[in-house]
């Protein structure tokens, strides 16, 4: 058994969750030497990092595993970070490469093997996690927002997640008053017992002062975390905030991309809850390390998957195999990247989310969705 064949699509698409937003993703496609088929991606977002990756897959990391045993997960893993050696084995596009055919490599072998990804992690934890609506809001009335993220709380979700400093109308991280009064009146609208969590997002740029003030004012409401407040190059920020508002719990990571960055998290001793996400943090395995490591630090985990079906999948089997799980995102509108792409998307039941159904990851990809949004190099 080998691979035999390696098909790389740079996919662009517009995201209804994100204010229609161009979003990019690279998918991958293994075929082995029986015909069995395996489905990987990795979260470039960006058009110029999506044709960056790639052109690394297509001219380079592609060949190290062509031919190759799709059995051997963890040789073929390392080799693809030695390769990297010189442009990336500490992170970037790199990391986004590995992450997408890593992916596909559990999802082949799950398939040849018959075995769902869980199983091959070691098993499940839990059978199923609770879900959270992941959202964007966009409306200028502060009213109109709470009573969104109401719906969705009416709809089944067991908490909602609001990204500040997006695309659209609603200034959110901008001004402290008008903050309170999003997150008073969306406590209103979601109820008492419903999680709702704030994400801080990479365009707020809050300095150390104005970070201690919104998480004392947001405590009041009863936020399940507070998530990335600072970017991930000022730990003395998080220290400070930690220091000043004890009983916040914080959550970051997702702009890390290596074990060796995450441990340097986890032993700074800066967050409670860690961001990890298979579709850039070198993949499956570097994924499945980064949360066993999280772990033994007693630090909770977040699968922060935002992209498209196939990242979905490994998230919930990442998920159910973890120690110390919390919830797990979905988008709340459907999306071409959920829907269209494959034949059984994920959809949460009366709140909770299980693995899906089938070998490997268990995404039924729909070729001819990829090739429709694939785009020319």
């Amino acid at each position: 058994m080998h691979i035999k064949k390696i098909d790389v699509f740079p996919i662009g698409y517009l995201e209804p969750n994100d204010a229609n937003s161009q979003r990019y993703v690279v998918i991958v496609r293994l075929e082995a030497s029986d015909g069995t088929v395996g489905w990987g991606e990795c979260i470039t977002l960006f058009r110029e990092a999506t044709f960056g990756v790639a052109a690394l897959l297509k001219f380079g990391l592609a060949n190290v595993i062509k031919d190759k045993d799709p059995y051997d997960i963890e040789v073929l893993w390392t080799a693809l970070r030695e390769q990297a050696w010189w442009y990336g084995n500490v992170g970037g596009l790199a990391a986004f490469a590995i992450s997408a055919l890593d992916m596909a490599l559990w999802d082949l072998k799950g398939k040849l093997l018959k075995l769902p990804l869980y199983a091959m992690l070691g098993g499940k934890k839990q059978e199923r996690l609770p879900v959270c609506a992941s959202s964007h809001p966009k409306a200028s009335s502060i009213e109109d927002m709470a009573s969104e993220l109401g719906d969705h709380i009416r709809r089944g979700y067991q908490s909602v997640k609001v990204g500040f400093g997006k695309k659209g109308h609603g200034n959110l991280g901008v001004d402290q008053e008008r903050d309170v009064e999003f997150v008073k009146a969306v406590r209103e609208a979601i109820g008492p017992k419903s999680g709702f969590i704030v994400d801080v997002g990479a365009k707020i740029r809050w300095d150390v002062p104005t970070a201690i003030q919104r998480a004392q004012l947001f405590s009041e409401y009863d936020l399940l975390w507070l998530e990335d407040p600072f970017p991930p190059n000022n730990p003395a920020a998080y220290r400070s905030l930690r220091a000043a508002v004890p009983t916040m719990r914080i959550a970051t990571g997702e702009r890390y991309f290596t074990l060796d960055a995450y441990a340097d998290l986890f032993e700074a001793k800066l967050t409670d809850v860690v961001l990890v996400d298979p579709g850039r943090a070198e993949g499956i395995t570097g994924a499945h390390r980064i949360i066993q490591l999280a772990a033994q630090h007693h630090i909770a985990f977040d699968a922060h998957s935002w992209s498209t079906a196939i990242n979905t999948a490994a998230s919930i089997h990442l998920s159910l195999t973890a120690e110390r799980p919390t919830i797990f995102e979905l988008k709340p509108t459907e999306s071409a990247m959920h829907h269209e792409l494959v034949r059984n998307p994920v959809a949460h039941q009366d709140g909770w989310i299980s693995a899906p159904e089938g070998y490997g990851l268990g995404a039924d990809v729909v070729e001819d969705t990829v090739y429709k949004y694939a785009l020319e190099m």
